[in-house]
């Protein structure tokens, strides 16, 4: 009895330090992953802003210039920022947010509007500031892009 008890001590033994060096292997793998290689020749994203909350829309525009920002990506990437519903009001004259919109454009990126959402609030073309662009609809936008094969990005 005592050498079997002696041999289960063993085996455990032995599994608790395999098991140990496993963790300690993977905790050095995942350690070691510094992300996701850019091997296209093109990527394509499209963020979607429905959403009049400040916190929102600034996320928005903080997630398209780390985007922008990513080394990776750099001269790979077109994005679209597409507003439609509450997201309308990022877009509206005399809002807090026309410079970082301007900087985006500068930078290469799509802002449009959805005109269905333009018709539906009554809201006037020359409302928003006249560097953004109009699509017919915001869910068509999407539809189609991601039928294109961009990412949607929804902040």
């Amino acid at each position: 009895m005592k050498k079997i008890s002696v041999l289960i001590f063993g085996l455990v033994l032995s599994a608790t330090v395999l098991h140990a060096q496993t963790t300690d292997k993977a905790f050095d793998n995942n350690k070691a992953f510094t992300g996701a290689k850019a091997t296209q020749k093109k990527y394509h994203a499209i963020y979607q802003l429905d959403n009049s909350d400040p916190k929102i829309i600034e996320k928005a525009i903080r997630n398209i210039n780390n985007a922008l920002a990513d080394w990776r990506l750099a001269g790979k990437i077109e994005i679209e920022l597409i507003a439609f519903g509450g997201g309308t009001e990022a877009y509206m004259k005399g809002g807090k947010y026309e410079e970082d919109l301007k900087a985006l454009v500068q930078k290469g990126v799509i802002v449009a509007q959805c005109n269905n959402t333009l018709r539906e609030k009554k809201i006037s073309r020359d409302q928003l500031y006249d560097f953004i662009a109009i699509v017919p609809s915001g869910n068509g936008e999407l539809i189609i892009r991601q039928a294109e094969g961009w990412s949607v990005i929804k902040p």
